[in-house]
């Protein structure tokens, strides 16, 4: 059987550090980061250019699924909602496999120094900022595993995920 990890939760708090960690954990494995999809200059959203992210996303993440080298396929995203939660698994095919949600929490001040950090080295514009902090008590009401990274390594955040899965590390 499938180990179908969503690693989820806002902007800057730090999913695509802790996923990295969590492919050398978990064996074998692939990663996808859903922004991975978004990577397009000029960077436009509107309804044809969400279609396709999603279809993009579909289609790896059952390719991954299909394939039998792996078996922990670890997806992490933006998805603040749930309905894009459900949006995501409803493309997918499951039949051979256990889903699991996992949300990354942070203090605000953790998040805006994180961010700070990633603004002042150029990977982050600033605008991110209040809109990040602004979506992060949306991930509260989410029905997810939370793991709170506010003061975690990424190797420590990715660690404490492995054992809620109850792999061996």
């Amino acid at each position: 059987m499938k180990e179908l990890v969503f690693v989820n939760g806002t902007m800057g708090v730090g999913k695509t550090s802790v996923c990295r960690e969590l492919l050398r954990i978990l064996q074998p494995s692939v990663f996808l980061d859903g922004d991975w999809c978004w990577n397009m200059s000029p960077f436009v959203v509107n309804d044809e250019t969400r279609a396709m992210v999603l279809g993009n996303i579909a289609y790896l993440l059952n390719s991954f699924l299909h394939c039998s080298e792996y078996r922990h396929v670890i997806f992490c995203w933006v998805m603040h909602e749930t309905s894009i939660v459900e949006n995501v698994l409803g493309r997918l095919d499951l039949s051979d496999a256990r889903f699991s949600l996992f949300t990354l929490t942070s203090s605000p001040q953790a998040l805006e120094e994180r961010l700070r950090r990633d603004i002042e080295d150029g990977k982050r514009k600033p605008d991110v900022l209040e809109r990040s902090l602004k979506r992060l008590p949306l991930y509260e009401e989410m029905d997810s595993l939370k793991i709170d990274v506010s003061v975690l390594s990424p190797r420590k955040a990715a660690e404490l995920l492995a054992e809620r899965l109850g792999s061996r590390l």
